[in-house]
């Protein structure tokens, strides 16, 4: 089943006077199943960002369409468009995003609360994914009182909690040390194997990228090559590592 599907997406940015133009996207396709673990790389400017906030539907494109599951985001009104980013969509951002008034906990429950589920319902749910995380300790604690790595999974607790048909992550080892990274990456493999999560991560971080089960390479807003994992994750790396040096030369263009 096809959770994503972005066909021929094209975006054009311009001044005002539409002098300067810059096609930050050209004609590009992706599409992602039920289930699946996917990164997105390539070198600064090459689109990435670009394309995640198009995925996210923060962004609309100049041309193209996107559908997430079966459902064209850009043809529903503000309202209805809102309810179905909440819904449809889990969000892992580079900063946590947490906030710091709530306690772990909390920040966790937030998108349950909005829907109003019940108490006993919301028990279960935040339990079962702590314990998934390994974050059952700082429930109670604000998340100044924890390291990055903690605040970074409770993260990953919060974009699922909900159960999103996807889960969009922005860079989410970018602020963490490689203890700190290795953890959250773990979690995030735990999360699509455990709870048949579907991820997109958009990394420059090849070891991170070694967890997913499938890499997309962008450059210059196109769709350059795609590799698969198919043995085990030290393979794979070497794998990314290779194909970085075709996309970008330098491996400090990329990470």
């Amino acid at each position: 089943m096809v959770v994503l599907k972005a066909e021929n997406i094209t975006k054009i940015y311009g001044d005002r006077r539409g002098s300067l133009t810059v096609k930050a996207l050209d004609m590009f396709n992706i599409n992602i199943e039920k289930g699946e673990f996917v990164g997105v790389m390539g070198p600064s400017g090459s689109g990435k960002s670009t394309l995640l906030n198009i995925l996210a539907t923060i962004d609309t494109p100049s041309s193209g369409e996107l559908f997430i599951n079966g459902v064209n985001p850009s043809k529903l009104d503000e309202t209805r468009a809102a309810l179905f980013r909440r819904k449809e969509l889990g969000f892992i951002f580079q900063d946590f995003n947490l906030l710091d008034s709530l306690s772990i906990k909390e920040n966790i429950i937030l998108p349950l609360v909005l829907d109003k589920l019940k108490v006993s319902e919301i028990e279960k749910k935040v339990g079962d994914i702590a314990e998934l995380l390994n974050i059952k300790e700082i429930l109670n604690k604000r998340p100044y009182e924890t390291s990055g790595g903690q605040q970074q999974r409770a993260a990953c607790a919060r974009a699922l909690i909900h159960d999103p048909s996807i889960i969009l992550a922005d860079e989410p080892t970018g602020n963490l040390d490689s203890k700190a990274s290795q953890d959250v990456m773990e979690s995030l493999s735990n999360l699509n194997k455990e709870k048949k999560a579907t991820i997109m991560m958009v990394t420059h971080d090849p070891f991170a990228a070694s967890f997913c089960e499938r890499i997309i390479m962008i450059k210059d807003g196109k769709h350059f090559l795609e590799i698969v994992k198919g043995g085990n994750r030290q393979a794979f790396f070497k794998e990314i590592m290779d194909s970085l040096t075709l996309i970008g030369g330098r491996y400090n263009d990329l990470a």
